[in-house]
């Protein structure tokens, strides 16, 4: 019969079977005494998964990402390189089984890279995007993290049906638009987004804030899985697939507020 995996049983006494716990010198009053004095084990302890470890985790990533971002900001050539092989890590991360702490910290490091090129050549054409766009970040990240700590959102089948077709949409539009301007049949710095009006809008300025609601509305599933897996005592190990989660979706969020302020600013 397979050992029990309860952490309770983690003891050498019980690593071959009950002849050597049988076996095992009677334990003093003291001694108990000090056994159950003791506090009582915490994730770290028993190898699981925990809200303090996502964040550390989380923030690790972050710092590497800001390290990227400094060295694209002064090398802003290495933006478009760093995209293509931040996009590469990025899937082998959503389907590597098991997470690699090494893979999501370089995942952090390069997708900071591009970060950092395109954040610095919108700074030089509009000064002070950079801390707008950060500003940006940090409100819609601390609204949406409050608002779900207080219960006022959640998600829901509804909204994450209708979240996931308005991705597959967005991804579509992405693909087109990315491929308008690979050709260069569309000459606009932002493709679609700019060279395409409604009413005289640009289409960015109406589908970003959608975006930017759908990142938002992203965070809200990121805690939501966070928190099943604290709760389910997923194994510790998992904490950095929810870094990388949370990673990815705050990328996206200040990728798409920048996209959004560049187009207002021009326009």
């Amino acid at each position: 019969m397979a050992l029990s995996s309860n952490p309770a049983f983690k003891n050498a006494a019980f690593g071959n079977g009950g002849a050597k716990a049988a076996n095992a010198p009677t334990m003093t009053s003291e001694q108990l005494d000090e056994l159950y004095g003791r506090p009582s084990a915490g994730p770290a302890e028993t190898d699981r998964m925990s809200y303090e470890d996502v964040i550390v985790k989380t923030i690790g990533t972050l710092a590497f990402v800001l390290v990227g971002g400094v060295v694209g900001f002064f090398l802003p050539a290495l933006a478009i390189p760093a995209a293509l092989i931040g996009f590469g890590l990025a899937l082998v991360n959503i389907f590597k089984k098991r997470p690699s702490p090494a893979l999501i910290l370089t995942y952090g490091l390069v997708e900071g890279v591009f970060l950092g090129g395109l954040s610095g050549i919108l700074e030089s054409q509009l000064p002070g995007i950079i801390g707008q766009a950060l500003l940006g970040t940090g409100l819609v990240f601390g609204v949406t993290l409050a608002l779900f700590a207080n219960g006022k959102v959640r998600a829901s089948a509804r909204a994450t049906k209708v979240f996931t077709i308005a991705m597959i949409s967005y991804g579509l539009f992405a693909l087109v638009n990315f491929g308008l301007q690979l050709t260069g049949i569309s000459n606009d710095p932002w493709g679609l987004a700019t060279g395409f009006e409604i009413f005289g809008i640009p289409l960015g300025l109406i589908i970003g804030p959608l975006v930017i609601l759908m990142a938002a509305y992203s965070l809200v599933l990121d805690f939501t899985s966070i928190g099943q897996g604290v709760r389910a005592g997923a194994p510790r190990i998992l904490g950095w697939r929810a870094a990388f989660g949370l990673v990815l979706t705050i990328v996206w969020l200040y990728t798409e507020i920048l996209r959004l302020i560049a187009i207002f600013r021009s326009n």
